[in-house]
């Protein structure tokens, strides 16, 4: 049976922000991130991600609210761990809450949060949105300190931090991203068994997406800047079917 088949196949969650960091640069209405969204779900897309920043530099309150109350796939708010983040998640309930770390000069979100040294925070930061029924997910690095922390604190979710990876790709250096790749495997297995699910994303593309989508642990991967850019020559139906289809057969031959 195909993994398209089963109702356990690795999901695909497709971020949306960077529509509207087109649609922001010349402060125009279109192109608008919800039809996007809209898009991926007949695409075929698992779930949408959006990250509303503080600074609002893409997503805006608009997005956050238009997508919560139209999507039927689930929608996973990436946000920091701030106060005004948290009353915003509290208000729409979103199926899923990924906070990540965040500077304001930074392009794109530059490394995995850091739960060991935050834990006594973050574990009374979450526990309002667990209780309002938002699954808690942690992006962070794929390091035993920090998958340990997640575990203890309470969240439901982590999302290993697969930039290295891609980088070392990018890179040419093969040694170097095999070595990370087994680090994100162990640490997914490390998740697993303390009864984490699990999740990765972060620069990942149709070269790289296969042997993280092979790690027999993963149950999601969160993709979205390479398939808005891909999706400028091949439409972005059919670079979600083309991710779609390096997801399930690197999955199968595993």
């Amino acid at each position: 049976m195909a993994p398209t088949d089963r109702a356990d196949r690795l999901r695909l969650g497709v971020n949306i922000d960077h529509v509207a960091t087109v649609r922001n640069a010349r402060g125009t209405p279109y192109p608008d991130p919800l039809r996007a969204a809209l898009l991926a779900e007949q695409a075929g897309a698992d779930g949408i991600t959006a990250h509303l920043r503080e600074d609002r530099r893409h997503i805006t309150d608009a997005d956050i609210a238009a997508l919560a109350g139209r999507l039927s796939a689930p929608l996973n708010l990436e946000m920091a761990a701030t106060e005004e983040m948290r009353a915003i998640a509290l208000r729409h309930v979103p199926h899923a809450v990924c906070l990540v770390p965040e500077r304001r000069a930074e392009r794109t979100t530059e490394g995995g949060l850091d739960v060991a040294a935050d834990a006594v925070r973050l574990r009374d930061y979450i526990a309002p949105l667990v209780e309002a029924g938002c699954r808690v997910s942690l992006f962070i690095a794929p390091d035993a300190d920090q998958v340990d922390a997640a575990a203890e604190i309470g969240a439901a979710v982590v999302e290993l931090h697969t930039g290295a990876y891609c980088d070392l790709h990018l890179e040419g250096d093969g040694e170097g991203r095999d070595a990370e790749l087994a680090r994100i495997e162990a640490m997914a297995r490390r998740a697993v068994a303390a009864g984490l699910e699990v999740h990765a994303g972060h620069g990942l593309t149709y070269d790289t997406v296969g042997p993280v989508a092979a790690i027999a642990q993963m149950t999601e991967l969160n993709i979205g800047h390479f398939l808005i850019a891909d999706a400028l020559f091949r439409g972005l139906s059919g670079t979600i079917a083309q991710m779609r289809r390096a997801m399930d057969a690197a999955r199968l031959a595993a």
